[in-house]
């Protein structure tokens, strides 16, 4: 889990605390793997409840919520087919087919 968000600029704070109390801070961070000003980081977001932004997951996908739903894991084949024939219907300049649904509604 990552705390500190290298996005947002941070300010920087200059504290004082008995040395002992710093030792066994740095102890403390040491044994967890993470620095000084991180431990400390995180002791004031647990004491302080600090919220925790949720990322918002069209970010992370780049996805796009216009049109009707999908379902990528039942439709892949068919999404992924549909869009390398119209690549390729660009590529050669042909004109898309009429579908077989078409053709027996006009009869």
């Amino acid at each position: 889990m990552r705390w500190h968000d290298g996005a947002i600029m941070n300010l920087r704070t200059q504290i004082t605390m008995d040395p002992e109390l710093q030792r066994r801070a740095q102890a403390k961070a040491a044994a967890l793997g993470i620095s000084f000003a991180e431990y400390v980081r995180r002791v004031v977001s647990d004491d302080l409840g600090a919220s925790k932004k949720k990322a918002d997951i069209s970010i992370l996908f780049d996805l796009v919520d216009e049109g009707p739903p999908t379902n990528i894991a039942r439709d892949k084949d068919k999404m992924i087919g549909e869009a390398v024939w119209k690549e390729y219907l660009r590529k050669t300049g042909r004109k898309p087919r009429r579908s077989k649904q078409l053709k027996a509604a006009r009869r």
